[in-house]
């Protein structure tokens, strides 16, 4: 094969990889209007499994000290509260975003006890939702309250090996408005990691058949007990 023709190849790989950014750009902005989309997800994420493997990652870093540090209670917290389509979901819909307010931040450290996983929530998702910063937030703290967490799982003090379905079961038990298609559990290799529950957007419980594309498959998940209960 001579040079040149694999320059002409390298060349041509180049622009449609240019023209499939520019496609993908241009779809992401087409799509991606704040306050349009369909149904929010409120992502509740196991804290003692968070702080576990951030631990066998090589030790906590000084921004998940917050969160993991021993006498540091934390159950379920809000990962996020994303809006979402029917089928996909929009993000950074305000490019540059609105920086949000300090104290917007520290206000929400009781659920979302990371600094920089609140800024990067509201510059990829609330931006999406149409609201300024602080009706976001205020909205998140709303979706949170509605929902009841099983109390088994409020003050766990040993591991946990539970089945992601009784995980499921636990919720519904706890919220009876809920349906089976309204929540999915994600997990990562042995371990629980997120209850993710549908809403609308007047924060009722919603079916929403997406959410379980990412579920756990497995049997059983561990959950580690809450740090320093």
């Amino acid at each position: 094969m001579s040079i040149q023709y694999r320059i002409c190849l390298f060349v041509l790989c180049l622009a449609g990889l240019i023209l499939t950014a520019g496609a993908v750009s241009a779809f992401h902005r087409r799509h991606s209007t704040p306050g349009e989309f369909d149904y929010y997800v409120l992502s509740l994420s196991w804290s003692p499994s968070y702080c576990e493997s951030a631990q066998e990652r090589g030790g906590l870093r000084h921004s998940q000290r917050a969160q993991c540090d021993a006498g540091r209670p934390f159950s379920f917290v809000v990962h996020g509260f994303w809006p979402q389509y029917e089928r996909g979901y929009p993000q950074y819909c305000e490019l540059p975003s609105p920086r949000l307010g300090r104290n917007i931040m520290v206000s929400m450290l009781d659920l979302m006890p990371a600094p920089g996983l609140i800024y990067n929530e509201w510059d990829k998702h609330g931006t999406c939702s149409g609201l300024d910063q602080r009706d976001y937030f205020d909205t998140v703290r709303k979706a949170h309250d509605a929902v009841n967490i099983p109390p088994e799982f409020q003050q766990l003090s040993e591991p946990k090996t539970i089945s992601p379905g009784a995980i499921v079961d636990a919720f519904i038990k706890a919220n009876p408005s809920l349906s089976p298609d309204a929540i999915a559990v994600t997990c990562n290799r042995r371990r629980l990691s997120e209850v993710r529950i549908c809403m609308s957007k007047d924060l009722k419980f919603r079916d929403c058949k997406a959410i379980h594309r990412n579920a756990c498959d497995r049997d059983e998940v561990i959950m580690p007990p809450v740090r320093g209960g």
